[in-house]
């Protein structure tokens, strides 16, 4: 079956499913932002394709020979004692004309946390983390055509139960002659739990994801925006939630109390959910300086309050870059209570 007839079955089959996408796989962490550059850009950027490793984590068709020789490390300050940090490395080989990358994610969620029984009483302590080890690889098909393909060895630990899987990205990304318009088909997560969490357990599934994005640089402005279109293999990502249902348009009044919505306001607060958008102001001669921003509808409307408006789902950052050292930073706001503040660092070992 040819790749396109293959998408195209894919997308056909998946849009039928009507379930939510919290809580339905294993491996969830592998969502969060490796890369603070991403991170500030509203958690998904995948069509901009330059010299920056960490967004190849994302999207392994954006590995180009830029990235030889380069070291990065991304660390996210989680609220709890929680660590998110993403370390990377890139090389290009001339002879077959493939860039590769390396990578280790590793989340810990703390060594103490409290083990109890069914009645509640506390009875001693224990672990959780989760680490994916990425190997990718990208080549130029046309001098504006690429594809690449991550596998990711993961695995999960809990409490002394564990679980180990494999995964995949896969994506195609294409740029025009002026380099200022990029497009990408982007397929994360898609593979098989080896193993399961306890005996006698079930297989659970990837948190697969079928993502589209483009991205456009303005001819007489230094600003670039991207709008990442999420979960093309399906169609509804609302979660049902009667107590804070609303009938408002998709990006105001989102705290109204009224529990009545029509099928026009579902329609277009789902469709809303699929969207993130983000830009870059390009600042310098040499372009050394961006500023960043961006905007997740999907989750702010999760993490949203009835009672109290919030910056969720909004994210700022910037990043700094040299000919050898680039450092980058961005914070994410999920709750009243805060957000998370993830910093970059990068230079060049050739």
């Amino acid at each position: 079956m040819s790749r396109c007839r293959f998408v195209s079955v894919l997308v056909l089959f998946t849009a039928t499913l009507t379930c939510q996408v919290g809580g339905i796989s294993a491996y969830e962490f592998l969502n969060l932002p490796t890369s603070a550059a991403v991170a500030g850009l509203g958690g998904h950027h995948i069509s901009v394709r330059n010299d920056d490793l960490t967004l190849a984590a994302r999207n392994p068709a954006l590995l180009n020979r830029d990235m030889h020789g380069q070291v990065a490390l991304s660390h996210a300050f989680v609220p709890a004692g929680i660590h998110n940090s993403y370390l990377a490395y890139g090389r290009y080989l001339d002879d077959p004309k493939l860039t590769l990358q390396g990578g280790l994610q590793y989340v810990g969620y703390g060594s103490d946390l409290v083990r109890r029984d069914v009645t509640g009483q506390a009875i001693g302590t224990f672990s959780a983390g989760d680490f994916a080890l990425t190997l990718g690889a990208a080549r130029e098909i046309e001098e504006r055509l690429s594809v690449g393909v991550n596998m990711k060895l993961i695995g999960s630990q809990l409490a002394g139960y564990g679980s180990f899987g494999i995964g995949f990205d896969a994506g195609v990304f294409y740029r025009d002659t002026s380099g200022r318009f990029g497009i990408t088909l982007l397929a994360r997560n898609f593979g098989r739990q080896l193993t399961h969490y306890a005996d006698g357990g079930y297989r659970e599934p990837m948190p697969f994801e079928l993502q589209v994005g483009l991205s456009r640089e303005l001819k007489y402005l230094p600003f670039r925006f991207s709008v990442i279109y999420r979960y093309l293999d399906r169609w509804n990502v609302l979660y049902d939630n009667p107590n804070t249902a609303d009938d408002s348009p998709i990006l105001i009044n989102d705290e109204s109390t009224d529990n009545t919505r029509g099928a026009g306001a579902l329609f277009f607060d789902n469709l809303a959910r699929h969207f993130v958008f983000n830009g870059e102001l390009l600042i310098g001669k040499q372009r050394n300086l961006s500023l960043r921003v961006g905007y997740n509808h999907g989750l702010r409307r999760e993490l949203r309050l009835v009672d109290f408006r919030s910056g969720a789902g909004y994210s700022f950052g910037f990043g700094w870059r040299t000919k050898r050292f680039r450092i980058s930073y961005g914070r994410t706001t999920y709750h009243l209570g805060g957000g998370v503040n993830q910093l970059g660092l990068g230079t060049i070992i050739r």
